[in-house]
């Protein structure tokens, strides 16, 4: 076998690889010679059959099967004796098999990159810590109140903080659009769910009222049809309610499962809550700002083999998550495939760093840290032991476990490395990354 090598990039490999006739004939004649004892053909008793008749018939078909696994076994030789380790899948091409003239293919594929891990002593990183004072526990039970609130159907003329149901068609220079059209739909003014205009449009009007909202769809509108183009709305008005918060009382406390201990009980399940909230967000943060400062520090090239299997993998997860955000990925499919890619690669570049730091450190998932893990997940359900179990008898569940241990052993190694500083935030600050007052 003749191996010859091209480096087109720095990732990509073009590998030519010959097999001389030899060893593709003496295969094919070793399974001739095994088919004469189990072929069946008309006019021979089985195992009878003249090898020059099973060559005669048989020959390009078992030639065909021998070229087919010579390749893939001779892919994996040569990829040895290089001591190559391909990225993803390779593209094989110029495939010549002729009679006679033995087997020969070139191989494309890209190889992992060489990562040297980059010095975190000039890296800084901020490790958010955060106090839940009277007032957080105060403004996460109105919250939940907030979302608990009964509406009521009034008859006055509507305002800010109500809840509207109307039907509503739309148009543009007269003509309908698509989705342009509603019945029964719920708006709630002052909510900010609509174009500009729209909830504004809706204050002080009565039940049966048929407003007018001359308007225009924002020019970054999701729909790029629409972005930019002024639209008339028709309206029907055909229900105004206001709302009322729920007593804090037996029957509202039951819907959070605390059935005995009243008011103190609930706040303090509440109270509970916001903490593991604030531990499991301050871990995230911090994992994110740890990882995206180290990514930043190690630049290297990524294979594009992979990005593209990461990018298939993600699509249909990343499509749900717009969706469930009102937004449609084929309106702007471009801006789409643009952020699946980004997102893609991240996780590549992310994925090959850690897997460098893991085999040069020797990181593990320590099975103490993996039991307290699962520890902690079970420690919600009613039976723990039988969840504990279950975790222990599943490998898949168990390995996902690991992982996640080991991510954090990987992130803690990272934190030992670099700069890091503690600095305070409230609890709205921490549990909304947008705001920024701390």
């Amino acid at each position: 076998m003749q191996i010859s090598l091209e480096e087109p990039s720095v990732l990509e490999r073009r590998m030519k690889v010959e097999i001389p006739e030899e060893r593709i004939s003496t295969d094919v004649e070793s399974r001739l010679a095994k088919l004469v004892q189990t072929v069946t053909i008309d006019g021979f008793r089985k195992g009878k059959v003249p090898l020059s008749v099973v060559r005669q018939r048989y020959t390009a078909s078992v030639r065909d099967e021998v070229v087919g696994e010579t390749l893939q076994s001779t892919f994996s030789e040569a990829l040895t004796s290089k001591g190559l380790q391909p990225a993803g899948q390779p593209a094989i091409e110029e495939v010549s098999s002729k009679v006679g003239s033995g087997l020969t293919y070139i191989a494309v594929f890209e190889v992992f990159p060489v990562i040297e891990p980059a010095s975190l002593d000039k890296v800084n990183v901020v490790k958010l810590s955060c106090d839940i004072g009277d007032e957080d526990l105060e403004k996460v039970v109105e919250q939940l109140r907030d979302h608990h609130k009964v509406w009521t159907e009034v008859d006055r003329p509507s305002k800010m903080g109500d809840q509207l149901s109307i039907d509503f068609s739309g148009s543009i220079e007269g003509e309908p659009f698509e989705g342009g059209t509603g019945s029964d739909f719920e708006v709630s003014l002052g909510a900010g769910t609509m174009i500009e205009g729209f909830e504004d449009g809706l204050v002080e009007q009565s039940k049966g009222d048929t407003p007018v909202l001359a308007l225009k769809f924002p020019e970054g509108y999701q729909n790029e049809a629409l972005a930019g183009k002024p639209v008339k709305f028709d309206i029907v008005v055909k229900k105004i309610s206001e709302s009322a918060l729920p007593e804090l009382d037996d029957e509202f406390f039951e819907k959070f499962g605390v059935k005995e201990g009243g008011e103190e009980a609930f706040r303090t399940q509440v109270l509970e809550n916001m903490e593991k909230e604030r531990e499991k967000t301050q871990t995230m943060r911090f994992r994110n700002e740890i990882m995206e400062k180290v990514m930043d520090v190690n630049q290297f090239e990524i294979p594009k083999s992979l990005v593209l299997e990461e990018v298939g993998r993600q699509r249909e997860q990343m499509s749900r998550e717009l969706m469930m955000r009102g937004v449609n990925p084929s309106n702007d499919e471009e801006a789409f495939e643009k952020a699946l890619t980004d997102r893609a690669e991240g996780g590549v570049k992310m994925g090959l760093l850690m897997a460098e730091i893991i085999k040069r450190e020797e990181l593990k998932a320590e099975p103490d840290k993996v039991k307290e893990m699962i520890s902690k997940m079970a420690a919600g359900y009613e039976d723990s032991e039988a969840v504990t179990k279950w975790y222990y008898e599943n490998p898949e569940q168990l390995k996902q476990i690991e992982g996640a241990c080991l991510e954090e052993t990987v992130v803690d190694w990272l934190a030992e490395q670099a700069d890091v500083k503690e600095e305070s935030i409230s609890f709205d600050g921490l549990m909304n990354p947008m705001q920024t007052s701390k």
